[in-house]
């Protein structure tokens, strides 16, 4: 996680972009457990952290996309305008991602196997029981990302431009005190 995060600060040059994409994957192992939790399934040490584990890569680069498409329409808009067009823009990929990684997940999940040689299709085979948890995890949890994506990485980018607008006000306040109105 640490080396996540110092290529994430490099990438960003932003510690509240850092840690916003790491609070998503933070979140999202708490979708894991959650969806577990719903469905009467126990957390494999070795499966479901693994699962964990890919999970974070596919949270991470969803909010990559979302804040990167940001920060790149910031510099020519306002931020509500900047955070609108972002989401407009990334809806589709961000679903997309996310659709595809768990609806090729599901027959996994549900313990399908498919045997070529023997033409025949069986469920709950010893093979597939191994991947069982590991697609559980990923797919509880991406579901609960996406929305964390979609919805709470925008808000959280506005709320770090209302409180910059904030700063700015009260830095002026107290520099120029005449020249800022009070309303």
């Amino acid at each position: 996680v640490f080396l996540i995060f110092l290529i994430l600060l490099a990438q960003f040059n932003s510690f509240y972009n850092t840690a916003l994409i790491l609070s998503a994957v933070v979140m999202s192992t708490f979708g894991v457990l959650i969806g577990l939790l719903v469905a009467g399934e126990p957390f494999g040490i070795v499966m479901s952290g693994i699962g964990v584990v890919a999970l974070a890569g596919i949270v991470v680069a969803n909010n990559i996309v979302l804040i990167d498409t940001f920060d790149q329409v910031r510099k020519a808009h306002a931020p509500r305008e900047a955070i609108l067009i972002t989401g407009a823009e990334r809806l589709r990929p961000v679903l997309l991602t996310a659709l595809n990684n768990v609806l090729g997940l599901l027959p996994l999940m549900f313990g399908v196997n498919i045997d070529m040689i023997g033409r025949a299709v069986t469920v709950d085979a010893p093979s597939s029981q191994w991947w069982i948890q590991l697609s559980q995890a990923i797919v509880y949890g991406l579901g609960f990302a996406t929305v964390l994506t979609l919805i709470l990485t925008p808000c959280a980018l506005m709320l770090r431009e209302n409180a910059a607008a904030r700063i700015r006000y009260l830095v002026a306040m107290v520099l120029h005190p005449k020249s800022v109105y009070y309303y």
